[in-house]
């Protein structure tokens, strides 16, 4: 023969639907607490708005295309390098030549920003090749370049460099 002992006096503690409801909503509500902080951070540190002007970009934007369709008609190819100090800009035309005497202009930016935006005034110093100087940065920056030939020729180029 065996022996049982319940304890029929001393109910304990059971987990009922008030306890499993109380725990469902307690999980959803700190995902949704979570969730709308993170959406709060992000909409502090980005807007959302890539530029002041989108509706006049919008109309420029058929001129852009014609610009790039005549630029690839050049076929002048660049090269950007950096060193200490320094963004160096290598124009050549479609054969591989230097090209001289270009009116060249650039603008550094950031990435994921336009503080600290540069400008820096490019010359040349050997054919084809132009320096413009920066002050000491690092990380990365994108550079747009634009180059204009004396028959008013003009060539963009879109670079990202990186300083260590």
């Amino acid at each position: 023969m065996s022996a049982t002992h319940t304890d029929a006096g001393e109910p304990g503690f059971r987990i009922t639907g008030w306890h499993v409801l109380a725990a469902v909503c307690a999980f959803f509500a700190v995902v949704i607490a979570v969730d709308a902080s993170f959406t709060v951070m992000a909409l502090r540190t980005f807007p959302g708005q890539v530029s002041v002007t989108p509706y006049e970009d919008g109309l420029l934007y058929n001129q852009r295309i014609a610009q790039e369709e005549a630029q690839a008609k050049l076929g002048w190819r660049a090269a950007a390098e950096v060193a200490p100090g320094l963004v160096v800009l290598t124009v050549q035309d479609a054969a591989g030549r230097p090209l001289r005497g270009l009116t060249v202009t650039g603008r550094l930016e950031r990435p994921a920003t336009e503080s600290g935006r540069r400008t820096p005034r490019f010359i040349e110093t050997a054919p084809g090749r132009y320096e413009g100087a920066t002050s000491a940065i690092e990380g990365a920056w994108d550079l747009t370049a634009e180059a204009v030939d004396a028959a008013g020729r003009r060539f963009v180029a879109e670079r990202r460099l990186t300083w260590r």
